[in-house]
């Protein structure tokens, strides 16, 4: 299906740039939120609710015999099911924005293809097969050209591992990641690369510009440092960033030290970048195990921002302050306290399918 060798020209979009769909994996693995469960699939009917309001939701499900119930559930909410376009496809967890595929875009030549990065569930997983095919089937069910980004190892040629919540873009080729997630020896995803071979590839597919590089993710985050959690653009040179403000919290520290490094950040075109801080919630603990919990997991769709929040003091702050940055698009609160505990929240489980229009 490799029709398109040369891919200069083509970008990863921003993610607040139209959208022509998202895609969203019903949940199923019990095994990810033990004990609370029950709850989770209220959440991501929710999630799916607000986002069908925009565009389309492509939904992924494991056998066809739950297409019926699942339709059934979403109908309760009054859910409009032409704007729900279900698909068997089966997947070892949730999580899209790690498994799906990332696409991208060329607006001149109207084309669209999508990545399909190695996937290796976290290096901390060992079932991931299903997971580790989503790209494919579904590039097989749009019919959308994929292209396996390869890397030489020791004379070997083998995928290159990335997920899409370790990086966030601006569009116009800056990248903000963390060196814990893509070069930290524990949870190696690409073991063996050097900082120069990750960039190098990252650019070649990416067509990035300009890296920025962060320090550490937060505590509880068993991604180890994906950025999606911590820092997120919201404009070419506008940043949110997660600031914590008791010097007691084990986030203190490496928040602080990613501060610093974007305060003297700048773009692509060397521009200086916003910052704009949003403060973390209280330390959120679920059955004595600190989860991730952060405002900065939220996700855009055409008209709106679903902004995670935990029943905790600083929700209205965080989302006042999206508000204020981002006031062309509804903001919208989704309540994340149960579903935190399968260490993801709404962008975790979310991909966007960008539009060439």
């Amino acid at each position: 299906m490799d029709r398109i060798n040369n891919i200069d020209g083509f970008r990863m979009p921003a993610e607040w740039e139209r959208q022509d769909s998202t895609w969203i994996a019903w949940p199923h693995n019990k095994n990810d939120w033990p004990g609370l469960f029950t709850n989770i699939p209220n959440v991501f009917r929710e999630i799916i609710l607000n986002i069908s309001k925009s565009q389309k939701v492509n939904l992924l499900v494991e056998e066809h015999k739950q297409i019926a119930k699942i339709k059934r559930f979403l109908l309760q909410k009054n859910i409009k099911l032409s704007k729900v376009h279900i698909h068997v496809v089966r997947t070892n967890r949730v999580w899209t924005r790690d498994t799906g595929p990332i696409y991208l875009i060329n607006k001149k030549k109207n084309e669209k293809i999508l990545l399909n990065w190695g996937f290796n569930a976290w290096a901390k997983y060992k079932d991931y097969q299903y997971d580790n095919s989503v790209p494919l089937q579904i590039s097989n069910i749009q019919n959308i050209q994929s292209i396996t980004p390869m890397i030489r190892i020791k004379n070997n040629s083998i995928p290159f591992v990335l997920e899409g919540g370790s990086i966030d873009v601006n569009g116009q080729g800056t990248l903000i990641t963390t060196k814990e997630c893509l070069l930290g020896k524990i949870q190696q995803r690409n073991p063996g690369l050097s900082k120069i071979k990750i960039e190098n590839t990252i650019s070649k597919y990416l067509n990035i510009k300009k890296f920025i590089w962060l320090n550490k993710g937060i505590v509880g985050d068993d991604t180890h440092g994906h950025v999606d959690d911590i820092t997120r653009f919201f404009g070419t040179n506008k940043i949110f960033t997660a600031v914590e403000h008791n010097k007691k919290d084990k986030n203190y520290l490496p928040l602080k030290e990613n501060l610093k490094i974007l305060e003297k950040s700048t773009n692509q075109d060397n521009k200086q970048n916003e910052i704009v801080e949003i403060p973390m919630p209280n330390s959120l603990y679920i059955k004595k195990t600190r989860v991730p919990a952060s405002y900065l997991n939220f996700y855009f769709t055409n008209d709106s921002v679903l902004v995670p929040i935990f029943n905790d003091k600083n929700d209205d702050i965080a989302l006042n302050i999206i508000q204020k940055n981002i006031k062309n698009k509804k903001i919208i609160p989704i309540n994340c306290k149960d579903l935190i505990w399968g260490f993801g929240a709404i962008h975790c489980m979310t991909q966007q399918e960008p539009s060439l229009k």
